[in-house]
Formats: structure tokens, sequence, C-alpha cells
């Protein structure tokens, strides 16, 4: 039994390899072999589109010998040779080699697949300062379009006008540029791209002195995030000339300005590197991007002077098989796979100076932003309820942080906690113990009498005694909470610190109008729940507060979530947000994927597979704890991601739609109707739904 949920091409990605052969000093036939060596290797490894260095079948270190009739036969010989090889391997390769052409000799780029020739792209820039001397041998391909070039007798598309597109593999579309092409200001690519390609390749020499292979990275990360592209980058390596320079092989495969491999520089072997583009998410990034569109506009569109040519690829299907519940490999072997580290913390980087930069970036614009807003606002105080609970306390810290800053008193913050029918002693201590080590002004308010008299003024069966826990008993406990804290603040001349996050408003797990769901300031409303557990530790490690506040911090991190609302059962296990709505790992990832990319719910959980199933490979943010390093199989994230799409689409947009004032935080979205999400609040899941079930398996 198959199932296409399981491979790659399903899911909008395409395999892609920036190959490091074994170069020679201009012996054609080791260059080809060298070539057919790595293209097999490539075909073994289920790459759709292996990138070679510039010139790596003539060989670029040369010099005058480029025009020499005998070198340039042997050139055809070896172009001759890779093609009858490709006729049986999966992959399209671009290879480069120096051709003659009505006169001029060109350094080109020839893009091969299933034994033939799919087109010649010229190089545009020709590089002659410092060392390099190529308007000596080559013609520049500028103004060359709408060409064919003759090889074996057939008329070969010739031009800088190429993209090549699979029929058979929707985003397949890729476009190829040498060299110096992408140290101008004006890279072809970039035309590329505007024409269509989501995969943009570079076939370089680049010989290595020192720094440059930051600058190649620098220009590879930037072309791929301005261009909205993947950018698959490959410089010769060793057995070029040494005469005057000397190579390093880098290889570089960058997507919307992420680094997702690279090649070892200096290896003494051939080399691939390989990685799995998202040609989907840079579509959908293009979709949201007008600015690209516009781009394409102002340059006269170059979808409309450019040739799309168009090939079977005829793609593996390796991976549409019924994988076992618990096996993590297809049975016989074989699996393409996923070349493609997917992070489980999506709002979290797993290297802890990324780690360390991003929280030092979301701490301080969440600081600056409740700073502007007080002072705007001409508050005295800051009203906030202190629940013990990680929002409450990452709201108050935050707080505490932009009094320092305003050089205010930390007592202008006032805390209130605020027990109710099933608040636990351990929490309420959490909160009165952290307000006196932060120095706030704190008071409690015991909201259990108030409670009591609505829901007997509603006749609520809890007034007479009956154990009711329902959503009415909730709420009226989270409104009162909410209400004590807006007359509080008309009291003593303040504002509402909201506390809710981001997990919280994609969810609608808050309390709409009168409840958590409205403040005068919504802090944290652009703060995902897994990124405040991380902004937390990084206050502790870097020594915001004291040590009093640092041993607090460190216990409420430590307890389980709850919204404590409803009393303990008879077992006494008390009520647990993440066994109602979903651990808010897998939330915050599906959330990710929805706001930012809208990637399709089948790739989603594609994704969230590859990155949860097994909690000993890949990367772990380093210092999340130990008991927080678990796996989730296919049916559990499929179960929650469904109703993760159910409350995010159908029940709880009207929510999002009234948030209070906040600062957007992560790139990775938010949620205000006037900043980064827009939708109907009668809208519906049915579309992501069933998408979702028909196209993940069930257990």
């Amino acid at each position: 039994m198959t199932h296409p949920f399981y491979a790659i091409h399903s899911h909008g990605l395409i395999r892609v390899a920036a190959a490091t052969p074994r170069a020679s000093v201009g012996d054609t036939g080791a260059n080809a072999e060298a070539t057919i060596a790595l293209a097999r290797e490539a075909d073994a490894k289920g790459v759709d589109l292996v990138v070679f260095p510039e010139l790596n079948l003539t060989s670029y270190a040369i010099d005058d010998l480029h025009l020499q009739t005998a070198q340039q036969r042997a050139t055809l010989a070896a172009i001759a040779a890779v093609v009858e090889a490709s006729a049986t391997l999966r992959p399209a390769l671009l290879v480069g080699a120096a051709l003659v052409r009505n006169g001029r000799l060109y350094n080109c780029a020839l893009a091969i697949a299933r034994g033939k020739i799919l087109g010649v792209v010229p190089k545009t820039f020709l590089p002659n300062y410092r060392e390099f001397y190529e308007k000596r041998w080559f013609a520049s391909g500028a103004g060359m379009t709408g060409l064919t070039i003759e090889l074996d007798g057939q008329g070969v598309p010739f031009g800088t006008d190429l993209i090549f597109a699979a029929h058979d593999l929707p985003g397949f579309v890729f476009h190829a540029e040498i060299c110096e092409d992408y140290w101008a200001p004006t890279p072809p690519s970039t035309a590329g791209a505007l024409a269509g390609a989501l995969i943009c390749c570079n076939l370089s020499a680049s010989n290595i002195v020192i720094g440059k292979a930051r600058e190649r990275a620098m220009l590879a990360s930037s072309q791929s995030a301005r261009a909205i592209c993947a950018y698959v980058y490959s410089a010769a390596g060793p057995g070029e000339s040494t005469t005057e320079v000397a190579w390093d092989g880098q290889g570089l495969i960058h997507e919307l300005g992420e680094q997702l491999a690279e090649s070892k520089r200096f290896a003494t072997e051939p080399e691939l590197v390989v990685a799995d583009v998202d040609c989907e998410r840079i579509t959908q990034e293009r979709l949201r991007n007008g600015t690209f569109n516009d781009a394409a506009v102002f340059a006269g569109n170059p979808e409309a002077r450019f040739r799309r040519i168009v090939f079977d690829h005829a793609p593996a299907r390796e991976d549409e098989i019924d994988f076992q519940a618990n096996d993590l490999s297809p049975p016989g072997g074989g699996s393409v796979g996923l070349q493609r580290a997917i992070r489980r913390f999506p709002f979290v980087p797993n290297d802890p100076t990324r780690r360390d930069d991003d929280c030092y970036e979301a701490f301080n614009i969440q600081v600056e932003a409740l700073s502007k807003r007080l002072v705007a606002a001409n508050a005295e105080t800051i009203v906030i309820g202190v629940s013990g609970g990680l929002d409450s306390t990452h709201a108050l810290i935050v707080a505490a942080k932009a009094m320092d800053r305003l050089g205010r008193p930390r007592s202008a913050i006032l805390g209130f906690t605020m027990p109710g029918f099933a608040t636990g002693e351990g929490t309420k201590a959490n909160a009165w113990a952290l307000m006196r080590a932060l120095g706030i002004t704190a008071e409690e308010i015991d909201i259990k009498p108030a409670a009591r008299r609505m829901l007997e003024d509603i006749g609520h069966p809890f007034s007479e005694g009956e154990p009711v826990y329902d959503i009415t008993f909730e709420n009226v406990q989270a409104g009162l909470r909410t209400d004590y804290l807006f007359r509080l603040a008309n009291q003593r001349r303040g504002i509402v610190l909201g506390t809710g996050d981001l997990s919280e408003m994609a969810l609608g797990w808050c309390t709409y109008g009168v409840g958590d769901q409205m403040s005068h300031y919504a802090v944290n409303a652009g703060v995902p729940k897994t990124l405040i557990q991380f902004l937390i530790r990084w206050c502790i490690r870097t020594d915001q507060y004291d040590a009093a506040t640092d041993a607090i911090l460190s216990t409420i991190l430590a307890q389980e979530i709850s919204p404590e609302l409803v009393p303990a059962g008879a077992d006494g296990a008390l009520q647990s947000t993440e066994s109602m709505i979903g651990p808010y790992a897998l939330n915050d990832f599906f959330a990710h994927y929805v706001i930012r990319h809208g990637l399709a719910p089948s790739k989603i959980a594609f994704l969230a597979w590859h990155a949860w199933r097994d909690a000993s490979v890949g990367a772990w943010p380093e210092d999340l704890p130990a008991d927080a390093r678990v796996a989730y199989d296919l049916q559990t994230i499929r179960k929650w991601l469904e109703k993760f799409l159910f409350r995010f689409f159908t029940t709880s947009q009207f929510k999002r739609s009234a948030l209070p004032n906040g600062s957007k935080v992560s790139a990775g979205g938010a949620l205000s109707p006037r900043g980064d999400w827009r939708a109907p609040s009668d809208g519906i899941a049915t579309a992501w739904i069933e998408e979702l079930r028909s196209g993940v398996p069930r257990g």
C-alpha cells in the first residue's frame, strides 16, 4: 500500500545539490568522469537538481588554452559524455563549459536532463580586474536572447533569457547564472526570479582568499532573501591550476535568507552537499510580498520575455509508502526521507547565540513598547493580575524593566493576586513571592464571594451546591478578575496590562471581553508560549534581575500550565491546559506555519512528523529541560492539528478581531487585525480540515 504523504514532492519540496568534483587542469575527459560520478551519487540520493562549478567540464584556470581548437573540441566530447550518462539518471544537471558560437567563445551553464541539453546560458558579467582576465577569452552574454546554439547537430536554446521548468513537478523551476553574475549590482538571477524561477543557481569558479567564503555566503543569503528564492552555489574545488590562485570548493544552499547546507571546504574528495528546498514556502512568500510583484512590473515583467524551457522530470516516488505507526524507516529501505533540518520550536533558534540574540530583541521590543504606551497614556501606574503562571509572570517582569527604563519606582506596578475556586496554594505562593522579589505593590482580592453571588444571581447549579464546572463557572471567575482590574485602574490612575500570549490568541484560549482577552495594552500578544518560556530562562541566564527573583522564576517555569478555574478531581489532578487543547510545543509549530507561511495542513503535519517523531534525532535548544524533550507520532500530530485548525479558523477569530493594542514581536507573525492578520470572524475551517483528512494517512 502506498501513500503520497511520505514523499517530499507531495509537499512542494525539491531536492537540490551543490557538487564539488575533483577538477583538473584542462583534462576534459577526467572532468566528464568526475561529473558523471557525482551525478550518479546524486541520483542514488534522490536529488532533483545538481549544480556544478563554473567551467567544470572545460576547466577554469587554463588561461589562453581556452582559445585552442583542441581544447574546444575536447569540451564538446565531454558534454556529449555527460548528456549520454544523464539519460538514465533522475537529476537535472547544470554543468559549466566554454562554447563557441558565431565567432565568439562564451562561458556557459548547460542545463541537461534525461539525455537532452535543455538550454545554454552564457555568463553576463566577465570579471577583468585584479587576478581576473575573462574578457581576454570570453564574450559577454549580455543582450543575447531568443537565440539558439548548435550542439551535436541540433539547435539548443541559447541566451540569458532562459528558465527551466519540470512540467510534472510543480515548483521545480530554476535559473542559472555564473560566478561574477551575482557579485554584480544587478544579478541576472533577480530577473530570473521575477520571471518565475523559484531556485536560482550559480556555477562558480571563485578562487579563495581570506574572507571570501564569508562574502559568498553573504551574497547567497542576501540574494535568496531579496529575490525570494532558493539559491544553490557551487565553487570550484581542488584540482584546478594553482599557478596564481587556490580553490576551496565551497558549496552553499540557501532559502529565503537562511542557510540550509554548506559543504566542507578544502576537501580532498569530491563532495555533494544536499538539501530539500521548500518551493511551496517560497511561492507563499512571494504571494505575501507585494513588492516582489511591483519589482516585476517595474522591470517590464521579465516573464513576458523569458523563455520557459519545459522538460519531463519523472520524479521519484520511493517514499509513497505506508509506514508502520512506530517505524521511522520504510520497509525494504531506500527511503528518500527529508534532507532538511526542521526546528521543533520555530520561534526559538537551536543555536545558543542566535537564541540569545532573539531573546534580547524580543524582550526589549516588549519593554520599549510598554514604556511608550505608559508615557503616551500618561499613566501613573500599571495594574496587573498576577496568577503565578507563565504569562502573568512574563508580563510582570517586562513591566518591572519598563519602570526601570523610565526611571520610575517599581512600586508603581500594582499587582493583584485574585484566588478563585480552584486556585492552588502553590501558584498563589509563587505569585506573592514574585511580587515581593520584584518590589512591586502587592495586594490580594478574593473573588470567590463575588463569584458566588453572580452564580447565585444567574441561577447557576453551583450556587445550589451542585458540582457543575461548566464554561459559565469558569468565565464568571475570569470575567470578575478582569472587571476588578479595570476598576482598579480607574481608581488608581493606571492601565491594565494584558498577560495573554500569541498561542492563546491563536487557539482562542481566553475569555472574551470582560476576561483575559481584554486589557489596555496586550504586551504579550505577539509572543508565543514556547518563546515566553525561553525569554524567562534568558532573563535568569543574563542576570536581568536579582537572585531572589531568579529563584522564583525557575520555580514558575517548572510547574504545569493550568487555568486553575475548575477544582481538582477526585484523584487530585489539577486542570491541565495542554490535555485539553494540546501541547503548546505542537500548537506553536502549527501556528507558525499557518500564520507566517500559509502552508497546507498535510504539509504542516509532514514537517511536524519529521521534526517531532524521534526525540533522539535533531537539535534541541540547549536550555530546554530533559523532560520536555519528547516525541509525537503522526496520529498524535494529526489529532492536535485538526483541533488547532478548528479552533483557529472557526471559533476564535472574533476574539482576535477585538484585540487591544500590543506590539508585534516575532517575524513569525502576529494576530492583530491592525497588523499581521486579517480574517473574517465568521469563517469556517472546513477546507483546512478536509485537506488534512485527505492528505494525512490514518493509523
